[in-house]
């Protein structure tokens, strides 16, 4: 008898080691996916204000470009007026190159100050122009990089356009089940409530379930630049089960996982793309307070974010 007791408790012994270390080696994953994730959307937000830096740089230079403008056409028209009292006054010396020589001097000496001025007004012209010709020039360059730009960020919401519209197709079957697709902030979110996915507590995912996340991967195996993140949420209930998994942080991040190992069965979809996370009960998108808000929020969010580069390589240039 007591040689079987004290078996028993080795036993016991050895299954909450292992238990630990599987914990901590989720725990540590959702660490690093976390990381990641931060880094992703610093990236994003980093886009979004250089983009903005920008266009707010072109309007003041071509601010600055009209303000030079409206100055050269002004010294230009008065250029134009000094040249004409210059071609008077060389009419007058003319006519009075026969008068006294004490006439003829001043007059001469007014001329000479009238071209010194008119020389230095075309200095002042020929600078403007060179100035506004480099200005023109640089305000060229800057509106065919927001161009580029433009274009790419118009082809990445396209791409995401259609990402949405065939994922649509695909899940056609699925509507009314609790999964919903919808485009916000440049990324696609599928978002997929646990009664189509998991029995209460649990994290295998059930038949139905399945089915849909095979379609998931069949579009995503066809768009190769996505990147993959897979959220998992639970609602405010504490969890109760009896197994491995201590609370809802462990629960929904062990959900988010199972999806994970769905997607990976289609062997188009690189592992490198994909992410698992638990956000446990801290990100509700409904009233926890009822039945049905918390069915909305027991959901799995499956977030695809397009490949940044192209954009990012242009702003560093």
């Amino acid at each position: 008898m007591k040689k079987f007791i004290f078996i028993s408790i080795s036993l016991l012994l050895l299954t909450s080691c292992v238990s630990t270390k599987k914990y901590q080696d989720l725990d540590n994953k959702y660490i690093k996916t976390r990381s990641e994730n931060q880094v992703l959307k610093s990236r994003i937000d980093s886009l979004e204000n250089k983009s903005l830096k920008d266009v707010s740089a072109l309007e003041k230079m071509k601010l600055d470009y009209d303000n030079m403008k409206s100055k050269y056409d002004i010294l230009n028209k008065l250029f134009t007026v000094k040249d004409n009292a210059y071609k008077k006054l060389q009419a007058s010396y003319d006519a009075l190159s026969q008068s006294s020589s004490q006439t003829l001097a001043y007059e001469a000496k007014k001329s000479q100050e009238l071209l010194k001025e008119l020389n230095k007004k075309q200095a002042e012209l020929a600078s403007e122009s060179t100035r506004l010709e480099t200005m023109k020039k640089e305000l060229n360059k800057r509106a065919q990089k927001i161009d580029q730009l433009e274009s790419l960020i118009a082809a990445k919401d396209a791409k995401l356009n259609n990402l949405k519209n065939s994922l649509s197709r695909a899940l056609t079957n699925f509507k009314g089940q609790g999964l919903k697709i919808e485009q916000r902030n440049g990324k696609v979110y599928i978002s997929m409530e646990n009664k189509l996915l998991f029995d209460s507590g649990s994290w295998n995912v059930k038949q139905n379930g399945k089915n849909a996340i095979k379609k998931i991967g069949t579009v995503l195996s066809a768009n190769p630049d996505i990147e993959i993140d897979i959220e998992g949420h639970t609602d405010n209930i504490a969890y109760n089960g009896r197994n491995t998994i201590i609370d809802n942080w462990d629960l929904s991040v062990k959900r988010a996982t199972s999806v994970v190992r769905q997607l990976m069965k289609n062997k188009n979809i690189d592992p490198k793309r994909l992410i698992a996370s638990g956000r446990s009960k801290y990100h509700p998108i409904a009233d926890n307070s009822t039945k049905s808000g918390r069915a909305k929020n027991r959901r799995i969010e499956v977030i695809l974010t397009p490949n940044l580069d192209n954009i990012m390589n242009l702003l560093k240039k």
